[in-house]
């Protein structure tokens, strides 16, 4: 006589749950989540420029003094960047490969045009992110503010920012970046906090509103600097030119 047994469930492993398209989402999120942290605590740490250039400078010479810290956050940011881009790219791929054919009708009627456009705007973000860094942190591409030094003996971020502003081709560009970034997160937030298990039909409309409280906060921290250098509110020191 034979023994019926009872099928067991396999659960999947972790590695295999990553690999599914609801595993990269939850990737995304999370390393979306990192990103998001990173942005506002730049933020939050440039608007000191508001306060003087002693407290700038300062600033970033605490950062400097500080290489376990600094690189430590660095080497997390880029490996969520990295991590976010591949899954990134694997999704958007593997979404199209599942409608070969498109739809003689879009059905995307209640999909908005920032959740349409989250692949091309978080490449235009990364191509911004690519010069940003070529520009203030690397100092590649203007190498005479690496000469740039206060009378204390830092380097001299204050009128690093300030002659880099005073450019208006180079604000144009930041404060474009800035709108492609923050359109991407106006959808970004709301998707993310969805995927973490926040996605309770009463709550839509708050989640949506916090991706856009969230947006225009960090659209209006992060511009306010360059606009403050072009309409002369914040100025260089003096004997910097």
């Amino acid at each position: 006589m034979t023994v019926a047994t009872k099928a067991v469930p396999v659960q999947a492993s972790p590695k295999v749950y990553l690999k599914t398209s609801i595993g990269r989402k939850v990737l995304m999120a999370i390393t979306g989540l990192i990103q998001l942290g990173f942005v506002t605590g730049h933020m939050i740490g440039n608007l000191q420029i508001f306060i003087g250039q002693d407290q700038l400078n300062a600033y970033a010479q605490a950062l400097k003094d500080l290489p376990a810290l600094t690189w430590s956050v660095r080497i997390i940011v880029l490996a969520s960047v990295i991590i976010h881009i591949w899954n990134a790219v694997r999704l958007y791929f593997e979404n199209r490969a599942s409608r070969p054919i498109k739809y003689v009708i879009n059905s995307t009627v209640q999909a908005s045009l920032a959740s349409r456009t989250m692949f091309w705007t978080g490449l235009g973000i990364l191509m911004y992110v690519v010069y940003h860094l070529l520009h203030f942190t690397f100092i590649v591409t203007n190498p005479k503010y690496e000469h740039l030094v206060d009378a204390a003996g830092r380097h001299d971020v204050y009128s690093m920012v300030i002659l880099g502003f005073q450019n208006y081709l180079i604000s144009a560009v930041y404060i474009v970046a800035l709108f492609i970034l923050v359109y991407h997160l106006s959808h970004a937030v709301f998707s993310m906090l969805q995927t973490l298990g926040l996605n309770n039909p009463r709550v839509q409309f708050t989640l949506k509103a916090i991706g856009y409280i969230v947006s225009i906060v960090i659209f209006i921290g992060y511009v306010s600097m360059p606009v403050a250098v072009l309409v002369g509110i914040i100025n260089l020191p003096a004997g910097v030119h």
